[in-house]
């Protein structure tokens, strides 16, 4: 789209390498050491937020939505614009791919991101667990469709145009003379350099799952709150313990 939680302190973006791991680590049985396994690849994510994001993804594959996906990107809105927020890992290699920032919408704030939204024309970010879909070239470029999972939350991915995206306006040099990243219109827009591969990987099935401490998103989410979200993060807290 065009350009128009409690956080950490701005510090400089550090962006990763858009070619190769970030870091990796032996998977354990993939997703089953849940957000703590993530969290010993990315120990700059809140490994709170890791863990929603398996807990939300393990219910839906339950439901058999995205059953063979292999990669899962994690976005944190909580964060300011200017410090890395999007990690993509690859759960079957055990493998960090991307640790990037990544815009928000117009309609959800200035460096912090507050806001959020489904309906069309807000401009704003939507939060919640996607799904991805294909891909197309269209005015932004290179871009990845996402199917919202969240009734009421995101489903209106779609028809909003919700997709992932390169843009210029996605650069942390220029920003920091701005105070913020460049905005979106609800887009996640990510950094040129890093789009076409970024998106290659996500593509056909992956999962998507943005995060902000919307206390009334958390408890009504049904994603959240499924069986299989709350046996997959008391699994993860018995392996906690037992180590």
């Amino acid at each position: 789209m065009p350009a128009a939680a409690p956080s950490p302190t701005a510090a400089p973006a550090k962006v990763a390498p858009s070619t190769g791991p970030v870091a990796s680590v032996t998977p354990t049985a993939s997703t089953g050491g849940g957000g703590r396994w993530l969290s010993r690849l990315a120990p700059a994510a809140d490994p709170r937020v890791l863990e929603l994001a398996v807990s939300a993804m393990h219910c839906a594959q339950a439901s058999g939505v995205g059953a063979t996906a292999s990669r899962l990107a994690v976005i944190d809105y909580s964060r300011p614009s200017l410090v890395p927020r999007l990690w993509v890992f690859d759960l079957t290699a055990g493998k960090l791919l991307y640790e990037e920032v990544v815009a928000h919408g117009q309609g959800s704030g200035d460096n912090l991101a507050t806001r959020f939204s489904n309906r069309d024309g807000s401009h704003q970010s939507s939060l919640g667990l996607f799904v991805t879909a294909d891909t197309y070239t269209g005015r932004n470029g290179y871009s990845l469709r996402m199917r919202g999972l969240e009734p009421g939350v995101n489903d209106a991915a779609m028809a909003r145009a919700i997709v992932m995206h390169g843009a210029p306006y996605v650069d942390p040099a220029r920003g920091k003379a701005m105070g913020r990243l460049g905005r979106s219109w609800g887009c996640p827009a990510v950094r040129s350099a890093v789009a076409k591969p970024m998106i290659d990987l996500l593509k056909d099935g992956q999962f998507v799952f943005s995060y902000y401490p919307d206390q009334a998103w958390l408890a009504r989410s049904a994603l959240l709150n499924c069986p299989a979200a709350k046996l997959a993060r008391h699994a993860a807290g018995a392996r906690d313990g037992a180590g």
